[in-house]
């Protein structure tokens, strides 16, 4: 607001910036007033009995006049059967055959919206395509809130910013297919290359979980043909059926001692534990870092010592040769040789 001085009066005219200030207030203003109904609904819900208004206003955080606000606009706006029991001298709701009253539709505060909007940017970003015709109504119906309330979702969409690295594409249809095999509970008749062997193979599994690591998509399946636990990448799929046979369920327990006991995607019991000192520039980023649920770390002598358990070294070892010159293979031998052994065939490579 610009103000100047005419015959020695104050003339004050409003600026574009003060227009959107007050524009701005209004909004808030009208999302402070749908969060308050939402807040509303949660307090009678809970409540056993009705709520007086002095502890609506403390709930609320807000002034007598504005709880009457709250509970007239929850009334005509969305028919909240909300009245008040005088002699108890508080509010609740009207008591129906039909049962307890429901907020209609798809009911969120600002932050849950703005909360269910950054979790679909993260799965859209995580796997482009994926489950997309599944979330686009869904997503359709909180954009129709917002806007209603006065709020836009580009605002989160502009400030989340999810940079993937080393994912593989992986093909929609097939994960729908898994992904219904595994909900189902019904075994997948799929066609399989897989890139150790650089095989294709058919393989009759009972999808247990999906596992989303590193970018990448991973079916833990129980594999009839072998007769043991395997995880499949999800990418790797050629074909898939469900069939008509029931999965086989293995006992969670069993499923979390054999993928995720050992380290990395390459499941099995932990056969060895690798004992890494990291130096003190690394160890500043290292030490805040999870790579095994079952890792201990230590700090000796400026050093970051980290013991983790694993069962193949392959994963571990990729893992042990980004750090470079910053970290030693203390122990097992066994370990400790293959990472010599892949340092001095890179630095071959350097030799001419």
């Amino acid at each position: 607001m610009t103000c100047d001085s005419l015959d020695g009066r104050i003339s004050c005219k409003p600026t574009i910036r003060h227009s959107q200030a007050v524009a701005k207030a209004s909004t808030i203003k009208y999302m402070d007033l749908f969060d308050r109904i939402y807040e509303l609904d949660r307090i009678l819900r809970r409540a056993r009995t009705p709520v007086s208004r002095a502890a609506l206003q403390e709930r609320l955080e807000c002034s007598r006049a504005t709880v009457g606000r709250i509970i007239s606009e929850a009334r005509a706006c969305i028919g909240a059967p909300i009245e008040y029991d005088h002699r108890i001298g508080g509010y609740c709701y009207a008591a129906s055959e039909d049962g307890p009253w429901e907020l209609p539709g798809l009911w969120f505060n600002a932050s849950e919206l703005y909360a269910l909007l950054a979790a679909h940017h993260l799965l859209a970003n995580a796997q482009p395509g994926l489950l997309e015709g599944d979330l686009t109504p869904l997503l359709a119906r909180i954009e129709r809130i917002l806007a209603a309330r006065g709020l836009g979702h580009h605002e989160a969409a502009r400030r989340i910013r999810i940079l993937r690295m080393a994912a593989r594409r992986t093909d929609q249809q097939h994960f729908r297919t898994v992904a219904g095999a595994l909900v189902a509970r019904r075994r997948l008749l799929m066609r399989y290359h897989g890139r150790a062997r650089d095989a294709v193979t058919e393989r009759q599994i009972s999808p247990q979980r999906l596992t989303h690591y590193r970018e990448n998509w991973y079916l833990d399946a129980w594999d009839h043909g072998v007769r043991a636990l395997r995880s499949f990448s999800v990418d790797r799929i050629q074909a898939a059926r469900v069939m008509d046979t029931a999965a086989l369920d293995v006992p969670e327990t069993r499923l979390n001692a054999h993928f995720a006991s050992a380290y990395g995607i390459f499941a099995g019991k932990p056969r060895h534990t690798a004992v890494l000192r990291f130096s003190a520039t690394s160890a500043r980023w290292v030490a805040d870092e999870s790579w095994h649920p079952e890792q201990k770390g230590r700090f000796e002598d400026g050093y970051y010592v980290l013991e983790i358990p694993y069962s193949d070294s392959r994963e571990l070892v990729g893992d042990i040769l980004r750090h470079g010159p910053e970290v030693v293979v203390i122990s097992p031998p066994a370990l400790r040789e293959e990472v010599s052994r892949r340092l001095e065939a890179a630095l071959e490579q350097y030799q001419d």
